[in-house]
């Protein structure tokens, strides 16, 4: 077995924890498995071949594997049944937990040199200065989850989780909306061109589904057409 079949097993069994009903939550570890087909997409990129870029393959894999492992941490301190992250817990300490995590997990498995590159690597990942290329693509890799559906489908499973109804994620993404935010995401949390592009016909795709959602949640298409039923009468 490789070093690196080994750390998907460490990967997996760190990532998969118990769910609500005494089975497997797989919720966070498939996230991770989306975001490492991102990021092998974008090393892919010809802005990157053609800038002769080298790329630590293994240790940027290893960093997608385990860059969101401090959620784990997180979600287990939740009394909330279905241990979901709380929304309030900052880069700074997601990133101190996952780099423990690191250092903690693979220190039998990798050499010291490698750990820290890795540790190196999620750290920078948080810096949308930073300079460092794997860290920049683990950076729009785990970006573009939030961007589309499936980064929605996040979002509602943590609210779902609190207690909030479809009229209060209906409100938070007006919210979101009215001050910018997914605005400024997409103008400064990616650093490649391509990847920039996808992000945004990512969000066209989860602002359609909200905006299907906001007519549902009204009944206005009901609405409408009882207007037009009563007017052709």
């Amino acid at each position: 077995m490789s070093e690196l079949d080994t750390i998907h097993q460490i990967a997996r069994k760190t990532l998969t924890v118990s769910a609500p009903s005494g089975g497997r939550d797989d919720w966070l570890w498939d996230r991770t498995l989306r975001t490492l087909r991102n990021i092998e997409h974008i090393c892919r990129l010809p802005e990157l071949a053609e800038q002769a870029i080298s790329i630590d393959r293994f240790c940027l894999v290893t960093a997608a594997y385990f860059a969101d492992s401090g959620l784990v941490y997180f979600a287990g301190n939740q009394k909330a049944a279905g241990k979901c992250p709380p929304a309030d817990v900052t880069n700074a300490d997601l990133c101190n937990v996952s780099t423990q995590t690191v250092s903690g997990k693979l220190a039998d498995v990798i050499t010291d040199t490698r750990i820290d590159k890795i540790n190196r690597i999620i750290t920078e990942s948080f810096d949308r200065f930073t300079g460092v290329t794997e860290a920049m693509i683990l950076s729009d890799g785990r970006g573009l989850e939030d961007l589309g559906v499936a980064g929605l489908l996040g979002e509602f499973r943590r609210q779902l989780i609190d207690g909030k109804s479809v009229s209060d994620m209906l409100e938070s993404w007006k919210r979101k909306i009215e001050y910018g935010y997914w605005q400024a995401r997409l103008k400064e949390s990616f650093r490649f061109a391509a990847v920039r592009a996808i992000a945004k016909k990512r969000f066209a795709a989860a602002e359609r589904f909200m905006n299907q959602l906001a007519i549902e949640n009204s009944a206005s298409d009901m609405e409408e057409r009882l207007a037009k039923m009563l007017e052709n009468k």
